[in-house]
């Protein structure tokens, strides 16, 4: 599904391995992250920074060697990771690669990579990828997100998750974009097809992951990303997740109706019906930014809204205000009148500041309010 690309989404990962140079090799072993983790934070002077003081200095003179580093420490994460867009309606990884046309400058070099290779036209993953072409026996596809063109050259790697290793993850190598809506380091799928990182480390993970999302006003911006039915949330209320054939890769949910304020808003049923015919329903999405709902449902909560316009309700879940003058926005909108017409999706904005789980062998989505900064 093209959708728009949220900042809210940033996630930093350690992606495409290298063997280890001989200094790498010898660095101290460093503690480890288990399933159910997914950063780990160092401070410039931990045993693991590479950026650490070899003698004892002043608290001074620290400071001031800290404050020296910093652009190579920011050299350094960013050749070792790339700061990815997580998106649960999409599949397929994809990367700006070395040579791409109208990519960022951070592009994932890889002929540094003794483990990348292509795959042609005769691998089946070439089947599950959008409009697969073969150029010089190389299997290559276009698609498109929100506004934009992106052209990829299907490809494998091994990937680095924390500490967990995966060989020969498939993913889309960029060679050219068009357009200003593609992530600039790129995007991981976390939809429910065949090539989604969910699919792909299946054995990893089990196919259940959560992530928190920190409200746009919160000062870091950062939220997590927890991957496997480790350290996910013991209290927490479930729905039942859907599969839509129709659109088998999102996540659908039953939504019953909606409340504004207090009160029940007087919707039709007919828009909010599951249909695995048409591909009608709701889905739950973290790579759209404002909640789109099918038209009947829209007008319906639009002008209960404006009914309680001067109430108390809490205004970052849906709200948006403008940073140039004093307008503020219900985050909401009618669904586009196209081929998602009758599809109800429920944004980011309204998932701030909430633990949001993907339990997906057993059918169920998890919601917990939680603090993500």
């Amino acid at each position: 599904m093209a959708t728009s690309f949220s900042l809210l989404l940033l996630l930093l990962l350690s992606l495409f391995s290298l063997s280890p140079s001989p200094s790498q090799a010898l660095t101290p072993k460093c503690s480890t992250l288990d399933h159910g983790s997914t950063l780990q934070v160092l401070h410039v002077n931990s045993p693991c920074s590479p950026f650490k003081t070899r003698e004892p200095v002043s608290w001074r003179e620290d400071v001031v060697q800290m404050q020296s580093k910093d652009l190579g420490r920011l050299q350094y994460l960013a050749s070792l990771t790339l700061l990815m867009a997580v998106d649960t309606s999409n599949d397929a990884a994809w990367v700006p690669c070395s040579g791409c046309v109208g990519c960022a400058a951070t592009v994932f070099d890889f002929a540094t990579s003794d483990s990348f290779k292509s795959l042609g036209c005769q691998d089946a993953q070439c089947n599950q990828v959008p409009n697969p072409t073969c150029t010089s026996s190389t299997c290559s596809y276009t698609m498109t997100y929100g506004g934009s063109t992106v052209a990829a050259n299907l490809s494998q790697d091994t990937i680095m998750l924390a500490n967990d290793s995966v060989p020969a993850y498939t993913f889309g190598c960029i060679q050219k974009t068009s357009g200003t809506s593609v992530p600039p380091q790129g995007l991981l799928g976390l939809g429910r097809g065949p090539l989604s990182l969910l699919s792909q480390t299946q054995s990893l993970y089990q196919s259940t992951f959560s992530y928190c999302l920190p409200s746009f006003k919160s000062g870091n911006f950062s939220g997590s990303l927890i991957l496997g039915p480790v350290g996910q949330p013991k209290k927490i209320k479930y729905t039942q997740l859907l599969k839509n054939p129709r659109r088998s890769s999102l996540y659908y949910v039953n939504m019953t109706g909606i409340r504004v304020g207090r009160r029940v808003v007087n919707i039709p049923q007919t828009a909010l019906a599951f249909n695995t015919t048409t591909g009608a329903g709701t889905i739950i999405d973290s790579g759209t930014v404002y909640t789109r709902l099918v038209e009947p449902a829209y007008i319906a909560v639009r002008e209960e809204f404006r009914r309680l316009v001067d109430a108390n309700l809490p205004p970052d879940n849906y709200l948006i205000r403008s940073t140039a003058g004093s307008t503020t926005c219900l985050a909401m909108a009618a669904a586009p009148n196209n081929v998602n017409s009758v599809l109800n999706v429920i944004a980011n904005l309204q998932q701030q500041n909430h633990r949001i789980l993907f339990d997906v062998p057993n059918s169920r989505l998890g919601i917990a309010h939680e603090t993500c900064t």
